[in-house]
């Protein structure tokens, strides 16, 4: 495949640059401490900041503005950022009330982040996001895929209204807890930088219970009928909610970058249907490549089951260069 590029060391500043220029009247781009943050704080409100590895577009810097992200820290392709990476986005965007961290549930970016913390010395607290169903575990083992956004938003507008830094990790925490996702690929992302694909599928193979930084998943099973894959998927998330489908929910249908739109809302059709027949109001929707891998064919399920404050926060006022009501 082809790609543009000019040198893969400077591909990540030049997407960065052009995403700021794109988006100045919502953010600004960081180059010293290579982060995007948002261009108007708000005093006294608590810093929500994010970050990974580049490549999950528009995760992360996407979701900088307000009702969100107050910064997001990229890395190298799949590469988590680094502590003083993120910890120079903490100092940059803390107001005085603390900040909030949301990492998902990969080791690397557990790591740094946990570094960034200390550097912070007691002003940041950190959630957690592991909302994929394919790690058939103990949800602390569950990797944070497209569910990371919903964790995001949410948290967001609950600091915009001015909730303080311990209220917020007892949400997040609540958010994940709600949060099911689980992803299929039809074929594995090309990589720009190493000019391969992540993985090869056969003309009659898809990938089950993917990630989003092009690694194979848990099992390769044979080519089925769109309705087929939603009820596998849809299925996973009805034995993972149990007790939560009497709750309305919102229903995300994430593409992981190569999937057209019009493959996602017959999924997002089919994810419907059987959500309604198996008793789930779906209260919230949203569709569309938000969290994904490059360029991977495929996409993502994820319900969050909503309580009344949830649902009040996700539909607050948002501005980003990403998501806009």
């Amino acid at each position: 495949m082809k790609s543009f590029i000019n040198q893969p060391e400077t591909m990540l500043a030049e997407s960065l640059a052009g995403f700021a220029s794109a988006h100045s009247n919502l953010v600004n781009y960081c180059a010293e401490g290579n982060f995007i943050r948002r261009k108007n704080l708000t005093s006294g409100k608590v810093s929500v900041i994010s970050g990974g590895g580049f490549g999950h577009e528009p995760l992360h810097c996407g979701f900088v503005g307000k009702g969100m992200l107050d910064a997001a820290c990229p890395g190298h392709l799949f590469t988590s950022p680094t502590p003083g990476q993120i910890a120079k986005a903490a100092q940059a965007t803390n107001t005085g009330a603390g900040c909030i961290f949301i990492v998902k549930n990969y080791a690397g970016d557990i790591m740094n982040f946990d570094m960034a913390a200390d550097l912070c010395q007691g002003s940041a607290r950190q959630i957690i996001v592991s909302d994929d169903l394919s790690i058939e575990f103990d949800k602390v083992a569950r990797r944070g895929i497209a569910g990371t956004l919903i964790v995001q938003r949410i948290v967001g507008a609950a600091a915009e209204t001015g909730m303080p830094i311990d209220a917020l990790y007892a949400l997040g925490t609540r958010v994940n807890q709600a949060t099911h996702s689980i992803g299929v690929a039809l074929e594995g992302s090309f990589n720009p930088i190493l000019n391969q694909k992540s993985f090869l599928l056969g003309a009659n193979e898809i990938e089950y219970g993917i990630g989003i930084h092009g690694e194979p998943g848990v099992k390769r099973v044979d080519m089925k009928s769109a309705n087929e894959i939603a009820a596998d998927m849809c299925g996973a998330i009805l034995a993972s909610l149990k007790g939560e489908a009497q709750k309305p929910v919102l229903l995300l249908v994430n593409g992981l970058g190569g999937t057209p739109l019009s493959e996602l809302y017959l999924m997002y059709h089919a994810a419907e249907q059987i959500l309604n027949a198996s008793g789930v109001t779906i209260a919230r929707s949203l569709v569309g490549n938000y969290v994904t891998s490059l360029n991977m064919a495929g996409c993502s399920i994820t319900v969050t089951s909503l309580d009344d404050e949830m649902l009040n926060l996700w539909d607050a006022p948002i501005e980003t260069p990403t998501l806009r009501w």
